[in-house]
């Protein structure tokens, strides 16, 4: 199957996967240079897709999580109908997701086996998880005919512009300094057992102003508590920008960092596809299913027995998994990304 000139793409709901899903366009591209890729998309993923040189335009999916809102979806189908589409690749597994594609005309419909989907889906997929173990090799293998193997997964990678780098800094009243930057991202919306307690991110933070480094605290609205924590620990030496930043502006900010350290999250993705120092730290999440996406990373999990369990909160009341996963491991390896850093 020649890959079509004209593309639509039902993206991801989540940060972390919509990220991913820069790994599929970048082999759509490879497939066909010449091809245009269009994104479907919640709002808030405009500004991480403006950052992806392979994304022509962006379309707003307006529709809530849970929303079935028939005739919206019909209508917005239709109004596609002129851009003449040749393929439309559906990455969530849902019925309504494929409900735009199907009444825009899409002639080929490609996506997974869903909830009763068949007929709006043409191109079904039948996922394979022991040759697809992770979430961005699914993704990836949508681009090629459904019987080839998978061969290679491109690293997403993200574009920022120096100009709206330095803009960010200024709107957010933070000094462009030569002094090196750690930021911290304490935030997991999945939950608390995703979370590495705000006290060893504060003992890290810590080590790290001693040394004379500025520290950033990043997060959504929903990350202030935590960081104000964080922050308070630190006699309040941080940067706290939890709920002070637009998408766009962390991404501008994380690309300017000397290291980041993030819990298994979008703002983790974010870290990896800039091609960032990065430390992830996992708890009841599971690393060989949804990594980091770089070759400057190093993942903390103490691979205990009962993880990783997938739970929102710890079944067993303890949270070993990342309250025994102590700050000094998260110093030490920083330290060890950046001598290899300092190395190549």
């Amino acid at each position: 199957m020649k890959t079509a000139e004209r593309i639509l793409v039902v993206g991801p709901s989540w940060v972390g996967d919509m990220m991913m899903a820069q790994s599929l366009f970048i082999l759509l591209k490879r497939l066909n240079p010449d091809c245009r890729i269009d994104v479907l998309a919640p709002a808030w993923s405009l500004p991480l897709l403006a950052h992806m040189p392979e994304v022509s335009d962006s379309i707003v999916s307006p529709f809530q999580h849970g929303e079935a809102s028939l005739r919206q979806r019909y209508l917005l189908g239709k109004s596609l109908r002129d851009r003449r589409y040749g393929q439309a690749i559906i990455l969530p597994n849902s019925l309504k997701s494929a409900l735009v594609p199907f009444w825009a005309q899409i002639p080929i419909r490609t996506g997974f086996r869903g909830e009763m989907r068949y007929g709006l889906v043409n191109d079904a997929r039948k996922l394979d998880r022991v040759a697809l173990p992770k979430t961005v090799m699914r993704f990836a293998s949508l681009a090629i005919p459904a019987m080839q193997p998978l061969s290679d997964v491109p690293l997403p990678r993200l574009q920022t512009d120096e100009q709206e780098v330095n803009t960010s800094f200024k709107n957010l009243n933070l000094a462009i300094s030569d002094a090196p930057a750690l930021a911290l991202c304490p935030g997991a919306e999945y939950g608390p057992a995703k979370q590495w307690p705000a006290k060893h991110f504060a003992q890290l933070a810590n080590v790290r102003l001693e040394q004379g480094w500025h520290v950033w605290l990043l997060g959504s609205d929903n990350d202030t508590e935590v960081c104000n924590k964080i922050n308070s620990a630190t006699k309040n030496r941080c940067n706290n920008l939890a709920g002070k930043t637009e998408l766009g502006q962390v991404i501008d900010l994380m690309s300017r960092a000397s290291a980041i350290v993030s819990n298994d999250s979008g703002l983790m993705h974010i870290a990896a596809a800039l091609d960032k120092p990065l430390v992830a730290i996992y708890g009841s999440s599971d690393p060989g299913f949804t990594p980091p996406l770089s070759n400057k990373m190093e993942i903390l999990t103490l691979s205990l027995s009962c993880s990783p369990c997938f739970k929102r909160q710890c079944p067993l009341g303890h949270l070993d998994c990342l309250n025994k996963l102590g700050p000094e491991m998260a110093d030490n390896a920083i330290t060890s990304l950046l001598m290899d850093k300092s190395n190549d």
